[in-house]
């Protein structure tokens, strides 16, 4: 008998995205798998349930509770409901967006019923796994929409005008954080005409954020670590880095931020003194505001000004652009799941890094922290 694999409507408030989408259900159905959809799940996407239903092979589900009860693989964008996890029968799998780190009853769950679960946030980052990246997917998305986001609020224009009512200067925007939101954020700008700085305690990510038209604002300190992450800095390193910071922030039109760590606390990056400083009109979009914010004068999910300035705290930002953060997602989803189905059933390898790092919960057993096999 084939695999099943269910996919349900997200129900975390303001969520759009969906964890599969037509163009990749095909591709299951080829591999032998049974695909459930439950009705609705796709529409705040924009996929409706005849988008899934004309597909061969592809089930539209009406009934919720049959649809987690017979599910032996669940796709989700979010950590699903307490309740549901009840429902799904031993031996199931779930894969997500978990955030095991936050609840550790939710990992006992789990391992009570004996379910196989994968956070995509562990997802180690190694070449081969690339394309299974949904952490990048996902903050490449947030990372476009951020510089919409500071548009929108921003009372002037980004790119310089020479008009008969005068030249027009360009914005000046500063990116906070050179990953994969940071120098999609990079870009965007850049293409919206404004003049770009970029700051990342990883000095490696220079010659990225260079090769993109934007300088790099070197403040002297280095915190490469493992994993294409930043280490803790010092107190001493903090206090360098925010009086070259704080010079660069007061000039800036736009400032955006995108420093962040899973499993941790956003560090703090931007002092209630620096946006003081900064210009009147002047714009902060914070993308780590779900996580406490790079700035200490962020409120998540709040749009608020500090004097002049208007300070963002997006939350959910790929939800924004639900339609192609699901099509990136359900590929990496896809791309993940594909290796371990054999003539249309599932059966993990435990033995690959990739499931390896990624695995929450298996047999019974809890692997959080993952074991490093590589």
């Amino acid at each position: 008998m084939s695999t099943i694999i269910a996919v349900p409507r997200e129900t975390r408030k303001g969520e759009r995205r969906v964890a599969m989408v037509p163009s990749l259900a095909g591709k299951l159905v080829k591999a032998g798998v049974t695909l459930r959809i439950q009705s609705g799940a796709g529409q705040s996407a924009g996929f409706d349930d005849e988008a899934f239903s004309q597909l061969d092979g592809v089930e539209v589900e009406s009934d919720v509770d049959r649809l987690w009860a017979e599910a032996d693989l669940v796709f989700c964008v979010r950590r699903p409901e307490d309740k549901r996890l009840q429902e799904m029968k031993s031996g199931a799998g779930l894969v997500g967006f978990l955030a095991p780190w936050e609840r550790d009853d939710f990992i006992r769950a789990l391992a009570e019923k004996q379910l196989s679960a994968y956070a995509v946030e562990r997802i180690p980052r190694i070449s081969r796994a690339q394309s299974m990246d949904a952490l990048s997917s996902q903050a490449a998305v947030a990372g476009y929409k951020s510089v919409l986001i500071a548009a929108e609020h921003l009372p002037r224009f980004f790119p310089m005008l020479t008009t008969a009512a005068g030249t027009i200067r360009p914005a000046k925007a500063l990116v906070v954080g050179a990953g994969v939101a940071g120098l999609q954020a990079i870009a965007t700008a850049r293409r919206l005409g404004a003049r770009v700085e970029a700051f990342d305690v990883r000095s490696a990510v220079a010659e990225q954020v260079e090769s993109l038209g934007a300088k790099f604002v070197d403040t002297g300190v280095k915190a490469e670590a493992e994993g294409g992450y930043a280490r803790e800095l010092t107190q001493e390193e903090k206090d360098q880095q925010a009086a070259v910071l704080a010079k660069h922030v007061a000039q800036a039109d736009i400032v955006i931020t995108t420093a962040a760590i899973p499993g941790r606390a956003a560090p703090r990056i931007i002092t209630e003194a620096m946006v003081k400083d900064m210009k009147a009109g002047a714009v902060l979009v914070d993308l780590a505001a779900e996580t406490g914010g790079n700035c200490e004068l962020t409120r998540s999910g709040e749009v608020h000004r500090e004097g002049a300035v208007t300070v963002v705290g997006p939350e959910d930002v790929p939800g924004m652009l639900a339609e192609h953060a699901s099509e990136m997602y359900a590929r990496n989803l896809w791309n993940f799941v594909s290796p371990c189905i054999k003539d249309g059933t599932l059966s993990w390898d435990m033995d690959d890094q990739v499931y390896a790092q990624s695995v929450v919960t298996h047999a019974g057993e809890i692997h959080f922290p993952a074991e490093d096999k590589s």
